[in-house]
């Protein structure tokens, strides 16, 4: 099987120059845990839920809600994001990217076909792959 054929399509990216706050409010409303970041069309990097957390526990212990909203609002996700990013084709085999994943210890692989981003694989998709289980519906969501 290829990755192709296990990847989520629909995937929701942000630019470099957005801020932490905007990431936060993504993941939240979405749950999402990663987000692949463009900059004119390419993939630049990706920022996960613990680059937040990272980013967020090492400035905002202990202050009040509107200054670690104001502290988010002023980080932007280029400060924090994995880059350069580790990426993967959509005709790669499944068992490539569980090895990426494993070996690299990521949550997610953006999946670039012709230079641009076109999916992304997760360690849930992975687990549904490798478990038999189907891939979520929108309903389950």
């Amino acid at each position: 099987m290829k990755v192709q054929d296990i990847m989520s399509r629909k995937v929701v990216s942000i630019s470099a120059d957005d801020n932490l706050r905007i990431v936060d409010e993504i993941m939240q409303l979405g749950r999402v845990r990663h987000l692949p970041v463009v900059r004119h069309g390419q993939l630049v990097g990706v920022v996960s839920q613990r680059d937040l957390l990272h980013a967020s526990l090492s400035n905002v212990m202990g202050v009040a809600s509107e200054e670690q909203t104001l502290f988010l609002e002023g980080v932007n996700i280029s400060q924090v994001m994995s880059s350069p990013p580790i990426s993967i084709g959509p005709e790669a085999p499944v068992q490539e990217a569980a090895r990426i994943m494993a070996v690299r210890k990521i949550g997610c692989l953006p999946v670039i076909e012709d230079s641009k981003l076109a999916g992304i694989v997760t360690e849930t998709d992975l687990l549904r792959y490798f478990a038999g289980v189907p891939a979520a519906s929108a309903s389950e969501s």
